[in-house]
């Protein structure tokens, strides 16, 4: 379940030295990049927009490319890719891995799909405890955990199911949690331009898990503050607290 909460934010406090008016530009120091590019696809290397726009044929192509370079895999661990057990794991790993980052194949005007409504509503949302399962890019093995997403809109809401599919877009690509939290804040703000974003994640990675350090009970949590929810103590306090309870 992913609930959806409303809440009272900050919006009708005065605004101090820690909370600027909404067109006050931000310090440069609080002021993130917005490296969201139109097609959503975010620092995306060469290889990564040919996928999105290859051919079912060059898609096939690729499939086999990945599915022999699997093979070679199994080989170096000393393995018999013939073996029955093993004799067409190439070709099913590489159709997960496919699935696995399908996020390179979405684009973020594609999942958000028209789904911005004019709302006279000015008080915070939050979807929070959505599921998320993302590989890191530096062991290519999974992380998983919870992100919730809260914003305060600036007359304009985002339907509540595009939330969760923009964090699995991002999610569905080889990433580091750090990166994929500040990527689903900066996407939504280039949405909405609302008055402001907030994101938390809490995941668990297995390359703390199944490897390296062996801390199975461990969990990294990050987050991510844009607009009034950074500015305004009050505001981020109010979503970290709905965001966690």
């Amino acid at each position: 379940m992913t609930p959806a909460t409303t809440s009272s934010a900050s919006r009708s406090h005065p605004a101090t030295a820690e909370q600027a008016p909404r067109d006050a530009p931000d310090t440069p120091s609080a002021t993130p990049q917005h490296p969201i590019d139109p097609d959503g696809l975010s620092w995306p290397a060469l290889s990564t927009t040919r996928r999105r726009n290859e051919s079912e044929q060059d898609k096939m192509a690729r499939w086999q490319r990945c599915a022999a370079a699997i093979r070679t895999v199994l080989e170096c661990l000393g393995e018999d890719p013939d073996r029955e057990g093993l004799r067409k794991t190439p070709e099913r790993y590489a159709k997960a891995l496919m699935f696995f980052t399908r996020g390179y194949e979405a684009s973020l005007l594609q999942t958000i799909n028209g789904a911005v409504f004019d709302e006279d509503y000015d008080e915070m949302v939050i979807c929070k405890n959505i599921e998320i399962h993302s590989l890191c890019e530096h062991h290519l093995v999974p992380f998983v955990g919870r992100v919730s997403i809260g914003y305060l809109p600036d007359k304009k809401v985002l339907g509540l199911s595009k939330l969760a599919r923009i964090a699995d877009m991002f999610a569905r690509r080889l990433s580091v949690q750090e990166r994929l939290t500040k990527q689903i804040a900066l996407a939504i703000d280039e949405i909405l331009r609302p008055q402001g974003v907030g994101v938390f994640m809490e995941c668990s990675h297995m390359c703390m898990v199944m490897r390296g350090v062996g801390k199975t009970t461990s969990k990294t949590v990050t987050s991510f503050m844009h607009g009034v929810f950074r500015r305004d103590a009050k505001t981020r306090e109010e979503f970290f607290r709905l965001a966690k309870d």
